[in-house]
């Protein structure tokens, strides 16, 4: 995940636009460098707001999800195609949507906004997915977005009911001698007969084929899928999992993700609410999601806690930062923004960190929490399963790091939280987004603040 040139100069601009007041050694403020050109790209519509942005890392271009329209602009935002979305008439308690059976709900002109935009290298195309009848997604040619297909005729098809732009999430894992896979995951929004909250789904050669978002594999009894059971629901009526970021490693795919729990407060009797982030791990090759693991993550920083995750990177460690860790310069890296607390995550706090996770660690982590429960130790321990607290099952077998589970013992949580290293704190002005790379042995961060700065 080193950034390209072209991604380099992208955030350059940015950069240089943002960070053009220093500080001395001394302390004394030194005078911003002369204005330099400053580019901007203003939508077609007042409604039409920005949800997500993707840069082809080959060519420079930008792809810009936004309300009822795709754009490509050049890496200098000169507007070179545009493709419409929406609105259309819809019904978001039609389900299946009216496109596939006749729906008695009013049907009302209804904008379609981005929620996942993912470059598809291997097919040149882009997948596009919107909040339209269920979120149904558009693959559109990388060139000039003419729309190669767009599956909408099985239930499979549609991914999420959630409106929200950052509600999705998706990662391809790409093979070069097979279809691809999509790794999707999504909050289910009080759906879960509907909607599971992590699928894994064919990305076929042909964007019109029969197969395209079938799950990679589906029986009577075994799907590559996990969804959360209904009676969780009536423990925390508003429960979900809401997920950050994500991405493939080694034999692996990981979710970031934030989600409510029940605790009871130490000295109180009664149970209160609050939100853990946790790592998903799966391995790419279970077609029946026996290796669903997830582990609680976290900060802190003199006594403070910091739990609410806002964002998260994936980068090498690079020679320097890998030095000071003990570890290889090739290592995986996590790069993490929390926010201080774990009770409001809608409103997080200002107070927030800059963490660093070694991937490794958190996969050593796993492999001894597999092994304990394959000795009979403890209970599976995941929040949603809460009302069925089911017992590890002993089993005589070696579990080594690539270990993608059974039929038994999963899906798994791990309790023990796993703990970041702290490298910046900011008390003001909460930072919302990072990214990371490394550029001559040395790892750089981006930060994105609340208030609209970029700290390098």
């Amino acid at each position: 995940l080193i950034m390209s040139p072209a991604m380099w100069k992208w955030t350059c601009l940015v950069s240089h636009l943002l960070l053009s007041t220093t500080v001395s050694p001394l302390g004394r403020q030194q005078p911003p460098h002369p204005k330099r050109p400053f580019i901007t790209f203003t939508g077609e519509q007042a409604e039409g707001n920005f949800n997500h942005l993707v840069v082809d890392e080959r060519t420079g271009h930008i792809y810009l999800g936004a309300v009822n329209r795709i754009y490509k602009l050049s890496s200098d935002l000169k507007v070179l195609v545009t493709h419409e979305t929406g609105p259309d008439d819809d019904n978001p308690k039609c389900y299946p949507p009216r496109i596939v059976q006749t729906c008695n709900e009013p049907l009302t002109p209804t904008n379609n906004i981005n929620k996942m935009l993912l470059i598809d290298y291997k097919e040149n195309r882009l997948i596009a997915c919107g909040s339209l009848y269920q979120g149904i997604c558009k693959l559109l040619r990388l060139d000039d977005l003419f729309k190669l297909g767009e599956p909408f005729h099985k239930k499979e098809h549609y991914l999420s009911g959630v409106n929200e732009s950052g509600s999705v999430f998706g990662v391809i894992v790409s093979y070069s001698n097979m279809d691809d896979k999509l790794f999707i995951a999504t909050a289910v929004d009080g759906k879960p007969e509907y909607f599971p909250t992590i699928s894994s789904r064919k990305l076929t050669k042909n964007s019109e084929a029969d197969g395209m978002f079938a799950y990679v594999f589906h029986d009577e009894f075994v799907a590559s899928m996990i969804k959360i059971p209904s009676d969780t629901f009536t423990i925390i009526p508003d429960f979900d999992i809401y997920y950050i970021y994500g991405f493939s490693s080694g034999n692996f795919v990981y979710f970031l993700t934030l989600q409510p729990e029940m605790i009871s407060p130490p000295g109180s009797t009664t149970k209160e609410q609050v939100y853990t982030s946790k790592l998903v791990r799966l391995c790419k090759e279970d077609t029946a999601f026996n290796s669903y693991v997830e582990v609680p993550i976290g900060c802190e920083k003199n006594g403070v806690e910091y739990r609410l995750l806002q964002a998260a990177y994936l980068s090498k460690a690079g020679a320097i930062l890998a030095r000071s860790l003990g570890v290889s310069p090739e290592d995986d890296i996590l790069f993490t923004v929390f926010s201080k607390g774990q009770k409001r995550k809608m409103k997080s706090l200002d107070e927030s960190a800059l963490c660093i996770f070694v991937l490794k660690n958190i996969n050593d982590r796993i492999k001894d929490r597999l092994q304990s429960c394959y000795r009979g130790e403890g209970t599976l321990d995941l929040a949603w399963l809460k009302v069925k607290d089911i017992p590890c099952s002993s089993a005589l077998l070696t579990i080594d790091d690539n270990f993608c589970g059974l039929d038994m013992n999963a899906p798994l949580g791990v309790s023990s939280m796993v703990r970041g290293l702290p490298i910046f704190t900011e008390d003001g002005d909460r930072m919302t987004s990072v990214i990371a790379y490394v550029y001559k042995n040395h790892s750089l961060a981006f930060v994105g603040t609340k208030s609209g700065k970029l700290k390098k």
